[in-house]
């Protein structure tokens, strides 16, 4: 094997600024992206526009600043932190003389890789193969054999049309397997609800410790690292409280901003037992400077899948990178609104459990879902800078 072959591959990353108030933490959360990818950083180039240019996007000048990066470092691929269009990309391509791909492209490489169950691999399958058919001009267009026009017509189909019907067979084939999985899902959820337990699922920003505040409460071994979306399955485990007994606790895909909408339809299975939780914890990186735009895209897309109505119990993680205390903070109505702890410490562990018993508590005596509104409220408290103070 050469040299080339076994090494990471080199990317040169490219942030446009359109008027954003948070363009330093796009780019930030980009490298991560990278790195998560198994790829390394070896350039960046910025800019700002009033608009992006309909055939390359970053316009005459960035371009030509991007392959001098690209020459400088050798780079393998350029990644543009935004979605670019089929043409944009050839485009691109031709004057780059390498890979180029988009933001979207980057994540589902990613959920590529990360899928380990069955019902996970047909997902991401599903959300490339959708993201791919508005590509499809890209790749097959030289191939077309049906031009039109005297002597130049015959039977059969073009190259283009013979792999959009494949590809629609191949979608409708996995639609069709999800649907099935979605339905097995519904009845395992309903033999769950007539056991009259509560249910909670963990959402939260992809990286903000959920697998290990999950692993922290239920001994389980779900994988959990310092990169984004470390974990694509979700995970059912009953929690032992001791002061009402068992409840069911998932942990779910990590969010991010702006999630491929091809994603979230794919993952609409894995998706939905959240919107049928009585009660979400949703858990918040404490010391992400950038915590109350990530709590916004949360909610963002819970709102997407049918689960705004879900009442809310924010966790603030990763206390110990803030020097900050474990506690419970509670509303006028003595309402637990927020719990503050650090999974990796296993610090305010207790605390949480605690919040969980009384869920647990109103759920049995109003008899309904509904319940757990008692701890959280019908809204999700917003996170504001004095937080951190509790």
């Amino acid at each position: 094997m050469s040299e080339r072959s076994s090494r990471r591959e080199r990317a040169v990353l490219v942030q446009l600024d359109f008027a954003n108030d948070d363009v330093d933490e796009r780019l930030a959360e980009l490298c991560l992206l990278v790195r998560s990818a198994g790829a390394d950083v070896c350039g960046v180039v910025q800019g700002r526009r009033h608009s992006p240019d309909a055939a390359t996007f970053a316009g005459k000048g960035k371009v030509e600043e991007t392959a001098a990066e690209v020459a400088g470092h050798q780079a393998d691929l350029v990644i543009f932190n935004h979605e670019l269009s089929a043409v944009q990309e050839r485009n691109l391509e031709r004057v780059l003389g390498c890979r180029v791909i988009d933001r979207t492209s980057l994540i589902l490489d990613i959920f590529a890789q990360r899928a380990q169950s069955a019902e996970g691999k047909l997902q991401v399958e599903l959300a490339q193969l959708e993201h791919l058919a508005t590509r499809l001009v890209r790749g097959w267009t030289h191939l077309e054999r049906q031009k039109g026009g005297i002597g130049l017509r015959g039977p059969g189909e073009t190259q283009l049309e013979t792999d959009r019907r494949l590809l629609g067979i191949r979608v409708k084939l996995l639609k069709e397997r999800l649907q099935r999985l979605e339905r097995q899902r519904g009845v395992q959820r309903k033999t769950r609800g007539r056991g009259g337990l509560l249910t909670v699922s963990m959402v939260g920003y992809t990286n903000a410790g959920k697998s290990t505040l999950f692993n922290a409460l239920t001994h389980a071994r779900v994988y959990a690292a310092d990169q984004l979306f470390a974990t694509l399955d979700t995970t059912t485990r009953k929690l032992w409280l001791p002061e009402t007994g068992p409840i069911i606790l998932s942990d779910t895909v990590g969010f991010i901003h702006d999630l491929p909408h091809s994603l979230v339809a794919a993952f609409h299975a894995t998706l939905e037992a959240t919107a049928e939780a009585d009660l979400l914890l949703h858990v918040v990186d404490a010391a992400s400077p950038a915590r109350e735009e990530q709590v916004a895209d949360v909610n963002k897309v819970l709102n997407e899948i049918g689960a705004e109505r879900v009442p809310q119990l924010v966790v603030l993680n990763k206390l110990d990178l803030t020097g900050l205390s474990p506690a419970i903070d509670r509303d006028e109505y003595g309402r637990i609104r927020r719990v503050c702890l650090s999974a990796r410490e296993g610090s305010g562990l207790a605390l949480l459990r605690q919040a969980l018993a009384e869920a647990a508590v109103e759920k049995n005596l109003r008899g309904s879902p509904s319940a757990a509104s008692k701890i959280a409220g019908e809204q999700a408290p917003g996170v504001s800078d004095s937080d951190n103070s509790s």
